[in-house]
């Protein structure tokens, strides 16, 4: 990626690597895992994850190495467009309509129901996602 690009950019440390992929490991902290008073609430969050990266056209890089993870900002708001928005309006839809037509409770489950299908054409279609979402390290 270009600096002059928008991009969502992360550090972490290289976990390992095999012939294809990088991975690195990321620390993922909420907002209220900096908080000072993060004691009193119960909603702090901080986890690691581990993200997958190319090795095609990355630079050489040995685990424990500190790097940056970037992915083009249209990707990411691609992928929220893709895991909330789209959801959310079948959910509603879906709801609205049913709700005519059955009682409240019966109209919300097969609402609810709706998502599956969705999510598992998402993930039928991964191959295809994880072209489009790409990540790549800078040193």
């Amino acid at each position: 990626m270009t600096p002059a690009k928008d991009c969502i950019a992360k550090s972490g440390i290289i976990d390992h690597l095999d012939n294809q992929k990088i991975y690195v490991k990321i620390l993922s902290i909420s907002a209220c895992a900096s908080c000072q008073v993060q004691g009193v609430c119960s909603s702090s969050d901080m986890s690691e994850k581990i993200i997958e990266v190319d090795r095609n056209g990355a630079p050489d890089v040995k685990p424990g190495q500190l790097v940056n993870v970037s992915m083009d900002a249209s990707n990411g708001n691609l992928a929220v467009v893709f895991g909330y928005l789209i959801p959310f309006v079948i959910l509603i839809l879906a709801l609205v309509i049913l709700v005519n037509f059955t009682s409240e409770g019966i109209a919300g489950l097969i609402s609810i129901g709706l998502l599956a299908p969705y999510y598992a054409g998402l993930y039928l279609l991964k191959d295809r996602f994880q072209r489009k979402f790409r990540f790549t390290i800078e040193l």
